[in-house]
């Protein structure tokens, strides 16, 4: 009874401060004077697709309540189903308690079931200024004229039959189900469906997607929905009324294109089949983001592409012919990166392995059986794994398949040192020679399979045209488009190993003990293989000790601490050199162990001061998981700062240059200085990795993301592969700048 009092008392009291605000004369004060509530809170009535839409115009410091928002008809013949409202902000009140409230625009869809003509609509509203100032209950009544409702444009079979619609016919799925969406200025895309009254949707039928090339969208974020036990699919959740799903928006389109699948019944009636709608979003309407539409002709300025969505659009909508020629390009350039060179010594070692009777022709034949074994097992195994919205390098990074081919090149050095000799069983061989004349086919087996296992496990970095090609297979299903682009990409970075391989058969010494010594030193380079596998499982220190021993022992292996005879010639002289560098080096790293570098290629750098090391690091946030990036960005926007994300993992071998040659550089930080740095580290590729990646359409690192100080992607600043510090730190400018503008 005290509550009721005390609310009467309030409401008498607001009502009192209303009058005498709008009676009063100028205030004396520099407040601003209330409005009145019918400027505060405008609205307008029409009628769309059979239902009554009331826009609320909302003046700034002002707001309504949604649950002491009402819609009624005194009109006979009229019935109204329940009103659609959106979910407006949570808002606590001192005396309504827990609410929600509207500010600025609000749209309210009310059904119409039964009845036409013209009718009154009543109208009721509660609001308040934030001055402190809360207006009593208003009642509104606006004239509305009806046409004839939905039902009556079902017509079909049954109308003709029946001589019209009869009352209780279920609606046509597209006005049981109106479905709509548009771009929301955080990056993302709203879809919303409206329900009509006495239907409901299935929740988890509810799925969307991007048809336009180079645009990614994320999953669904739906409200809970309702419980409901259904008939065929059990404890299930459906939608009455309306259902409202978001999803992240990553690129941009002209116009965007989307596909939507739903499926809904009539209340204790039939269950209508999965409907599949298309969407266009206008260009106008979409959030600042890249584009893969053409450059305006009128000189305008395009918004910003990253490389990997250009190369996208290329792909989808550029000449074949002209695309796989310049895929093969990209493919040639990537291969004299650090991700494709272990390559190299892995075919040369199989060729020198043949001995001393190698030809250019047979050294040609195993290069290009190689290159082909990669090319395939690359196009394949990325076209799959693209399709699943998987990444190719991640899934093959478990420890047991990298354990597994460690000793595989462990197997292949020790054959190299003449332990034993590598060969398929002889009936096997003779069945094989049989069928092939006198080539030595099992090799070529055995080539093809390691030129597969090099695609998948020892190529371990991502790059634009590699992101491209997987991201056209992923969000547009091309399939062919893109495997056919991802095939052209292997050929061109098998096109340096061709010429190595088939010129080691020309350059390779024929015969003699010299060519004990060159497959020993290819040996070695297999044992650096294993290395180098196992190093993204072993602790950092382990794998230094590692390099510093196989170092020296190669060392001594070319003869570092052997006396030179008198007879010794250029050949014996350059080896015995060659060793005694071999030797320091592994003298080196192993005091650079000692002193705590973890670095092979800096073994000294643990000698310096700690304070200047830590001078030139980049210092990063580490998240995990969906949740901890989220909080970060919103302590980010809080804080009017930008962001960037860095997705890192141990198997990256451009991760790891970023690391130690992009990110301490003096121009990389300063333009880095006002941004927020987190850091994912995906080597684990467990489910939070995964859903941290899909989160932005990732296949894999190294891939860098920024954000401007509202927490929201600038997609067209992402960067894909490797960038030296120069370059990097142009475009972290550009994109902090964007960011902030």
């Amino acid at each position: 009874m005290d509550q009721r009092v005390h609310r009467l008392m309030r409401h008498a009291a607001a009502l009192l401060v209303l009058l005498a605000a709008l009676t009063a004369g100028p205030p004396a004060q520099a407040e601003p004077e209330p409005l009145r509530p019918e400027k505060a809170f405008r609205y307008a009535v029409a009628v769309e697709d059979g239902e009554i839409v009331v826009r609320w115009a909302i003046e700034p410091g002002y707001y309504l309540y949604r649950e002491r928002m009402s819609f009624a008809t005194p009109t006979a013949g009229i019935e109204l189903g329940p009103a659609v409202m959106p979910e407006g902000e949570p808002y606590h009140d001192e005396f309504f308690g827990d609410m929600h409230v509207y500010r600025g625009n609000a749209e309210v869809r009310i059904p119409v079931l039964r009845g036409s003509g013209r009718m009154d609509l009543t109208i009721r509203s509660q609001g308040c200024a934030d001055i402190g100032l809360c207006y009593p209950p208003q009642t509104w009544t606006a004239a509305v004229d009806l046409p004839a409702p939905a039902a009556a444009r079902a017509g079909g079979l049954a109308a003709l039959l029946k001589g019209g619609p009869q009352p209780g016919d279920p609606l046509p799925p597209e006005d049981a189900f109106r479905v709509r969406a548009e771009a929301l200025d955080s990056g993302s895309l709203r879809i919303t469906w409206q329900i009509a009254a006495g239907y409901y949707l299935y929740r988890h039928s509810l799925k969307a997607r991007a048809m336009s090339p180079g645009v990614t969208l994320g999953d669904l974020q739906l409200p809970e929905g309702t419980p409901k036990e259904d008939e065929y699919f059990g404890k299930t959740r459906v939608f009455y009324g309306e259902a409202v799903g978001v999803a992240a928006l990553t690129g941009r389109a002209d116009p965007l294109e989307i596909e939507v699948s739903y499926q809904g019944c009539k209340e204790a009636s039939l269950c209508y089949p999965p409907q599949t709608a298309r969407l266009a979003v206008a260009a106008a309407t979409l959030a600042p983001g890249p584009t893969v539409a053409p450059a305006p002709a009128g000189g305008g300025v395009p918004a910003a592409v990253s490389e990997q969505d250009r190369l996208a659009g290329m792909i989808g909508t550029g000449n074949l012919a002209l695309v796989l020629l310049s895929f093969a390009g990209f493919g040639l350039l990537l291969g004299f990166t650090p991700c494709c060179l272990p390559m190299v010594p892995i075919l040369s070692g199989i060729i020198v392995g043949q001995g001393h009777d190698v030809t250019t022709r047979r050294a040609f034949a195993l290069s290009l059986t190689y290159v082909l074994g990669m090319a395939v097992t690359y196009t394949a195994a990325g076209a799959l794994f693209a399709a699943a919205g998987q990444q190719v390098q991640a899934a093959f990074q478990q420890p047991w398949i990298v354990v597994g081919v460690a000793v595989l090149f462990v197997a292949l050095a020790l054959a190299m040192f003449g332990v034993y000799e590598l060969q398929i069983p002889a009936g096997l061989m003779n069945r094989i020679n049989a069928a092939s004349g006198r080539q030595r086919a099992g090799t070529y087996i055995g080539t093809a399979v390691m030129g597969a296992l090099s695609a998948l496990v020892v190529t371990t970095c991502v790059a634009p045209p590699l992101v491209a090609a997987l991201t056209v297979i992923a969000q547009t299903g091309d399939v062919l488009r893109g495997a056919l682009s991802l095939f052209a990409l292997s050929i061109g970075m098998g096109l340096p190993l061709l010429v190595i391989g088939t010129s080691a058969g020309r350059l390779l010494p024929k015969a003699g003990p010299w060519m004990v010594r060159v497959k020993g030193a290819f040996g070695f380079m297999m044992l650096g293989l294993a290395v180098w596998m196992l190093d993204r499982l072993l602790p950092d220190a382990i794998t230094m000790v590692a390099w510093a021993v196989l170092v020296f022992m190669a060392g001594v292996f070319l003869g570092a601490f052997q006396p030179l005879a008198p007879e010794a010639g250029p050949r014996q002289q350059l080896a015995k050199g060659a060793g005694l560098l071999a030797a320091l080096y592994g003298a080196a790293l192993l005091t650079g162990a000692l002193a705590g570098s973890r670095d092979p290629l800096q073994p000294l750098q643990g000698l310096r001061a700690s304070a200047a090391s830590a001078e030139a690091t980049l210092e990063f946030q580490r998240i995990k998981t969906v949740a901890d990036l989220d909080r970060a960005l919103a302590a980010a926007a809080a804080a009017g700062r930008p962001a960037m994300l860095d997705f890192y993992a141990d198997w990256c071998t451009s991760c790891i240059e970023m690391e130690r040659y992009t990110f301490p550089d003096a121009a990389v930080r300063a333009a880095l200085a006002s941004a927020v740095l987190l850091q994912a580290d995906v080597t684990a590729n467990d489910a939070e990795d995964q859903a941290l990646l899909q989160r932005f359409g990732i296949f894999g690192p190294p891939t860098i993301v920024f954000f401007g100080p509202d927490g929201t992607e600038r997609p067209g600043y992402r960067v894909v592969g490797f960038k030296n510090a120069a370059e990097f730190a142009a475009h972290a400018r550009a994109a902090i700048a964007a960011g902030t503008s």
